[in-house]
């Protein structure tokens, strides 16, 4: 979960997509091409399970701010799957 966040900060498309389950990932993601452009500001993990070896429930808060405007928060609640020893973002649900 943060490296993926790290990864939308940096802007690391190739990255968030390579970590994405090949059953759920969109083509693209367009984040070159989002105006304007969020700054992220933080990310607080609320809780973690883990309901088996190979599956993995995160909830996290990440702050962020689009332009000028005011920081806003994004409260998701994601499920991510193991395979071949690699953690890959399956969905979430936004709260």
């Amino acid at each position: 979960m943060r490296s993926r966040y790290c990864a939308y900060v940096l802007g690391l498309e190739d990255y968030l997509l390579a970590t994405w389950h090949e059953s759920t990932r969109p083509a693209s993601l367009g984040l070159a091409m989002q105006s304007p452009k969020p700054t992220w500001l933080g990310l607080s993990i609320k809780r973690y399970e883990t309901p088996t070896a190979d599956t993995a429930i995160v909830e996290f808060v990440a702050r962020l701010r689009m332009g000028g405007g005011s920081a806003e928060r994004m409260h998701e609640t994601s499920r991510f799957v193991r395979e071949g020893g690699r953690w890959f973002y399956v969905d979430g649900t936004l709260d």
